[in-house]
This record gives structure tokens, C-alpha cells and sequence, in this order.
């Protein structure tokens, strides 16, 4: 290979034909261009290859002639990396696992000039360059080259195959000056000493490894909280907090003050709530993962909770939520109604906005206009029109509801129903012909008609609108490659009120516990349903207000599953374990 590729300055190539950038290169004549374009016009079987792909094919070019004319064509050099030395303080610039799935190499590095030089084994990854000059190298002037994926293979192999150790980033802050000159100053600290602080490259990579670090193991949840004592980081995964080693409080200002940044909020208020968004790219190949930023002043500093709203990482289909085929049936029974209320119940965390969201995917037609009242919205659907609450702005659920109502909508999506004057609009909107879907905090289906009552609501209007009830709660799957058969002790089984002869025949399973699930014996969460559909034999009670006992025993009588049902179902079945089912059915009866 010859060095021509880097004599010629990459904006002289930008934006040309692989064929003329070949030909400036020396690399073919015009003739031979010609000559593969007309191969590959004339030959249908050639129609849909791209030009390089014909020109390889001839025998006109090497594979790495066709990458350096791809790299020039975006205005980048192309470099091989064989035989090359990295030093080490350059390839501590990234994290293992930002390398590992980024596919990118430091080359170079000047924190004084602050400029760092990347080598990008693809690119269709050109993505990860927006996510290093945004968010890990922030302030850094980013040179991009492109090299041979096998070259990036090689080197990421050989100087990153050790997971990057959390402990080791932590002991690099501890020991940053612009961290240590933190220390001490209470309230007296300037922006700018925060700004070094955020920016100090031992933050940036660790904060950087801890974003990866919770992405790659499917945490919900990041929690930074500060203590008298010390700085803790959680992650919740599964639904369940796991804490990592804890730290000495001084480093909590930085490393939130670099999430801060990382979130375009106010460094310098740290007496006031803050709100924001992070927009965290791993990838090319994969969307965009944002991060829901709650900042929060306590006594010893600032809480930060970061929600991870992996969209890739959620099923936004009816038919992939977990529903079992005869609850499926009724759930495109209940969403096709021409209108009144379906509502979705259940605490915090329980899987209800999933569910909500694959219910309007499936409606989403180009015929169908589908607003949304959201605190927050969590993902930007397509076709949907989906407004946020802002409470600064006194615009509420309500408020929002009125002006729905003027622009001519076919379903309505309340993110919650929190009080009476929300409830009366959306009941209006079903009244006068719309579809409305909403949420509520209650234990099960059956209680929510109480719920509603307590709120205000008069017991004829709930008879006219509710059309279902559904009710859900998350459980943790048994981890796959860990799960073992065993038999539960009788007081075991007594928690769900069974006996051995009720399990006589079935097999029970849990996790041992392996490297795969991080010794929890559970890895992933499945939703399990109670659902509610209301007839004119339970409308008569509800006007009667009958209470939720009544409620729930007729609504079995006609086929309703119970929560505890749903997940004993769900433990025969070998899914999940005696002890989710009563961690997250204890209140909704047998």
C-alpha cells in the first residue's frame, strides 16, 4: 500500500465519486472507472452493488484501497495501526468499554492543547465521534482517522481485554488536583474550579464507565448520593439497588458536576432542584440511549438519579410485553373500543407507560390521531403528537386535557390520573366520543373503581366510561444459564398458600447464581396481568359501590385472572420464583 493516501489533504477528496477519488489517488484510470460502471449498469445482477463492490470484484482495487477512497470521501485520513506504539497514559484516555463497543482507539492525546486524535475502525460507527466530543471529551478538539477494522481488533485485544477496573478510576479522581482543590470550600466554590473539576479527565472517564458500565448490565436507574461520610453509586437492575464500593464524599461534587454538564444544567445552583437530559450515544448500529437527569439538594451535598430510557432495550409491541394469548385477545379487544376509559394500574416501575406505549403503537395508524399528556415523556414515538407537564408553567394534566379536546383527536393518553379535575375532563373526553387511556397507583384492578370514588367521582360517570381495568407488576426472571431445579421447603410454600399437593407434578426452579446474572440468580423482568373487563352485571355494582372484595370475586366469576394467579402461573411455568411472586402480589389477594 502506497503512503499517497496520507500526502493528500482528506477536504480535496470530501464529498467526491469513489471513482474519482480512485483516480486522484492513482489508483485507477478513468478508463478502468468507466469500465466498471459500465459493468455494473449493464449487468442486472450488478444493478443494486455499489461501485467499489464491482471495482473489488474486477480486480481493479484492494479492500483497502476501496477504505482509504471511503475515508477521503468523508474527509478523513486513512491510517494503518500495525506495528504502531500506543502509549499508555493516551490509551487510559478510554475506558475498556467504551473501546470495547465503540471500536475507537486513542492515538494521541495533548490535554494542555486539548486535542486527541481517534482511529474509528468503521465508518458507519462515525456516531461514537459525535458521543466522544459531546460527552467524554467535551472541550476537546476531536481528529478522526479511519483504520483497518482488523488493525482496531488487534489493538483493543491486546491493551483492552482487562475490563476497565471501577476502583482504579476512582483512585485516579481521588487523586486529581482539580478534584482535591474541591475539598473544603463549602459554598464559597466558583464555577470555574467546578468547570476543572467536571472536566479533569479522571471524572470524564469515570463517569464515562459508569454510564457504560449500567447500560451493559441493563440498570433502569443510576443513583449518585451523597452522605455525611461518603458518596455512594447504585444502579438498580431488575428492579433491585446493588451498590457499589462506596467512596469518600469530597469526589461527589465533581462527579455530579460533570453529570450536570453532561446534562446542560445550571453547574453553579445547587441550593434548587434541577431537571435535564442526557442523550448518550454507544453506537452507530444502535439508537441513541437517553437519560432522564433529577438532581436533587439534600443535606450533604446534591442527589443525582439518572433513569436510563434504553428504547432498544424495551418492547413497545402488544404482542412482546408478555402477555399470555388469551390476554392478548383481550387487550386488542379492550384498545379497539370506539371510546371511553381503559385504565393501567399498579406502583411505580410496574411496567405500565410499556404498556400504554405498545397499545397506541398498535393504534397508530395514518387515520388516527393520537395525543399524549406525559410527566414526563419517556420515548419520542412516531406519528403521536405528546406533549410534557409543566408544573413551573402551570401547565397540567387538566390543562392539558381542555386544549386536547379543541384539536380534534381519536385517543387520548393521560400519563396519570393525580385528582378530581383531571378524572372529570378525561371522563368528558370519553363522553363526547374519544378513547382515553390513563394511568393510577392502586394494588389491583378491582380497587381502582375506590380509588376513583375517593377522588370525587360520581359513581354513575365511572358506569358510563370505564371499559377495562388492567392491572401489572414486574417480576425477575430466573437467570437462563444458572437456573436449577429444586424443591421448596412447606413453610416456603405456605407464603403463596399452597401445600406440597398443590405443586405434586410440577417443577419449581431458581438461580444459583452466575457470572452471567451477577450472582442474583435472576436476569431480566417479565410483566405478569390482571385484567379487568367491566359488563353491566359489574357496572350495577360499581353503582352500587360495592367494595372491592365483591368487585374482585364477581370479576373472577367472569374470567379474570388475579395478579397472584397470573404469577403462580408464571412460577409453574419456570419463569420466575416463590419468592417474586409474593414480593409483588402480597396485596392483590388470591
Amino acid at each position: 500500500m502506497s503512503n499517497l493516501e496520507l500526502e493528500i489533504d482528506p477536504s480535496q477528496l470530501k464529498n467526491r465519486k469513489i471513482g474519482r477519488i480512485l483516480t486522484k489517488l492513482g489508483k485507477l484510470t478513468r478508463e478502468q472507472v468507466h469500465a466498471a460502471l459500465q459493468a455494473r449498469d449493464s449487468d442486472g445482477a450488478n444493478a443494486k452493488k455499489k461501485i467499489g463492490e464491482v471495482m473489488l470484484e474486477m480486480g481493479l482495487v484492494t479492500a483497502d484501497d476501496i477504505s482509504v477512497a471511503l475515508a477521503g470521501q468523508r474527509g478523513f485520513r486513512f491510517k494503518r495501526l500495525s506495528g504502531i506504539v500506543i502509549p499508555q497514559e493516551t490509551l487510559r484516555a478510554l475506558t475498556s468499554e467504551a473501546a470495547n463497543v465503540m471500536r475507537i482507539i486513542p492515538l494521541e492525546i495533548n490535554p494542555q492543547e486539548k486535542t486527541i486524535t481517534v482511529a474509528l475502525g468503521s465508518l458507519a460507527n462515525f456516531q461514537s465521534i459525535d458521543n466522544l466530543r459531546m460527552n467524554m471529551f467535551a472541550g476537546y478538539e476531536v481528529t478522526v482517522v479511519v483504520s483497518p477494522m482488523a488493525d482496531i481488533e488487534e489493538i483493543i485485544k491486546r491493551e483492552y481485554s482487562r475490563k476497565t477496573d471501577t476502583v482504579d478510576l476512582f483512585s485516579e479522581v481521588n487523586r486529581s488536583e482539580a478534584v482535591k482543590n474541591l475539598q473544603g470550600r463549602g459554598d464559597s466554590i466558583d464555577v470555574a474550579s467546578l468547570e476543572d473539576a467536571a472536566s479533569d479527565n479522571s471524572v470524564v472517564r469515570l463517569v464515562t464507565n459508569m454510564l457504560a458500565q449500567a447500560i451493559a448490565n441493563g440498570a433502569s436507574d443510576i443513583h449518585l448520593e451523597p452522605f455525611e461520610d461518603e458518596f455512594k453509586m447504585r444502579y438498580r437492575i431488575d428492579g433491585v439497588l446493588y451498590e457499589m464500593k462506596n467512596q469518600p464524599k469530597e469526589i461527589a461534587m465533581s462527579i455530579v458536576s460533570r453529570v450536570k454538564i453532561l446534562a446542560k444544567l445550571d453547574i453553579a445552583e445547587r441550593r434548587l432542584p434541577q431537571d435535564g437530559r442526557i442523550s448518550y450515544s454507544l453506537s452507530s448500529d444502535k439508537e441513541p440511549i437517553d437519560l432522564r437527569v433529577a438532581v436533587l439538594p439534600t443535606m450533604y451535598g446534591e442527589s443525582v438519579v439518572l433513569r436510563v430510557l434504553d428504547r432498544s432495550a424495551v418492547q413497545l409491541e402488544l404482542d412482546r410485553i408478555g402477555l399470555r394469548e388469551d390476554e392478548l385477545a383481550k387487550m386488542r379487544l379492550i384498545i379497539n373500543k370506539p371510546n371511553g376509559i381503559v385504565l393501567v394500574t399498579g406502583p411505580t416501575g410496574s411496567g405500565k407507560t410499556t404498556t400504554l406505549y405498545a397499545a397506541l403503537r398498535e393504534l397508530n395508524q395514518v387515520d388516527t390521531k393520537i395525543l399524549t399528556a406525559e410527566d414526563p415523556v419517556e420515548y419520542d414515538i412516531d406519528g403521536m403528537i405528546q406533549c410534557q407537564v409543566n408544573l413551573e408553567q402551570e401547565l397540567t394534566f387538566a390543562r392539558l386535557l381542555r386544549s386536547f379536546l379543541r384539536q380534534d383527536p381519536d385517543i387520548i393518553l393521560v400519563g396519570e390520573i393525580r385528582d378530581l379535575e383531571t378524572a372529570q375532563i378525561s371522563i368528558q373526553a370519553s363522553l363526547t366520543g374519544h378513547l382515553v387511556f390513563a394511568t393510577l397507583h392502586t394494588n389491583d384492578a378491582p380497587s381502582s373503581i375506590l380509588r376513583l370514588l375517593d377522588l370525587g367521582v360520581e359513581s354513575f360517570l365511572l358506569t358510563a366510561t370505564i371499559e377495562a381495568i388492567v392491572a401489572q407488576r414486574l417480576v425477575r426472571r430466573i437467570c437462563t444459564k444458572c437456573k436449577t431445579e429444586f424443591v421448596p421447603a412447606e413453610e416456603h410454600l405456605m407464603e403463596l398458600s399452597l401445600r406440597t399437593a398443590d405443586i405434586q407434578g410440577r417443577k419449581l426452579y431458581r438461580g444459583s447464581g452466575c457470572e452471567n446474572c451477577t450472582k442474583s440468580g435472576y436476569k431480566g423482568r417479565m410483566a405478569i396481568f390482571e385484567i379487568m373487563l367491566l359488563d353491566d352485571e359489574l357496572r350495577d355494582l360499581v353503582m352500587q359501590q360495592a367494595s372491592t372484595a365483591v368487585l374482585q370475586r364477581e370479576s373472577r366469576k367472569r374470567g379474570m385472572r388475579t395478579l397472584r394467579e397470573s404469577g403462580l402461573l408464571a412460577l409453574y411455568e419456570g419463569q420466575t420464583t416463590i419468592d417474586e411472586i409474593v414480593r409483588e402480589t402480597i396485596s392483590s389477594g388470591d
